[in-house]
């Protein structure tokens, strides 16, 4: 599986049977256009976790137009901005759709913000996780007390819901956003430390890789064992069941 980072939150994960697109916002490198082209025969699921502007492009409706495609998209995108003769698969939390092109299950998950977030189960039974907006969003420096306890309830809640039907999921794409000052990392942490996960990738962190990517600064105070990838150049991708990247770290904490 070949995972490609597009921009802020947006990816393309590739298996031998489907080309998956998620929150694709924009594009600098074309990564997209140009798998299309490369891979004329495989057909492309399009993903939107909810219609902010940094997480859903109108412009996918015009693409992948020679390939079998289907979007999913969160039920706050509104339908005026749909395609109507196009495939979509509208979902909420708690939905699930099967039998997608490539053989792929997508389960829809809450998030702490608008939408959704997506468990995807491939052909080979790998899963792939999208969180949208789901993170653990307070400024603990910033909001009252109260906020950041409602804020953590919240995100704990989601979390457990997730956890409890899937105690592992082998690659997670997961919101590190720096802005939140010193907890930028700390939904990221508590999902790991509730799920067993593989493979991580950060997104949303807004330009500022370097402290994103900044992994053995992450508040884990249980023991993890997850290889980490900081994919902070549009277009920069990793074949996940290849070699280790030089940008890919282990880090196992007690």
């Amino acid at each position: 599986m070949r995972v490609t980072y597009l921009a802020h939150s947006g990816f393309m994960v590739e298996t031998d049977d489907v080309i998956m697109v998620f929150d694709y916002f924009r594009d600098p490198s074309h990564s997209v256009v140009k798998k299309l082209e490369e891979r004329k025969d495989v057909p492309v699921v399009f993903f939107v976790t909810h219609h902010h502007k940094d997480h859903y492009n109108p412009d996918i409706f015009n693409l992948a137009q020679n390939h079998e495609r289907v979007y999913v998209l969160s039920n706050d995108v509104e339908a005026r901005d749909t395609n109507s003769r196009l495939a979509i698969q509208g979902m909420s939390a708690g939905d699930v759709v099967e039998n997608l092109p490539g053989g792929i299950t997508v389960k829809a998950y809450p998030s702490t913000d608008e939408g959704v977030s997506f468990l995807v189960t491939t052909k080979a039974g790998r899963k792939v996780f999208h969180a949208g907006d789901l993170n653990l969003w307070h400024w603990n420096e910033e909001n009252t007390p109260k906020a950041v306890a409602e804020a953590t309830a919240a995100f704990t809640k989601a979390v457990n819901r997730i956890a409890e039907e899937n105690p592992s999921i082998d690659t997670v794409m997961f919101p590190v956003d720096v802005r939140q000052g010193k907890d930028f990392a700390l939904g990221a942490t508590r999902f790991m430390e509730a799920i067993k996960v593989k493979d991580f990738f950060p997104m949303h962190f807004d330009g500022s890789a370097s402290v994103a990517c900044d992994f053995g600064v992450y508040p884990f105070h249980n023991a993890v064992n997850t290889t980490f990838h900081c994919l902070k150049d549009p277009g920069e991708s990793i074949q996940l069941n290849g070699p280790t990247s030089p940008n890919s770290k282990i880090y196992t904490f007690f």
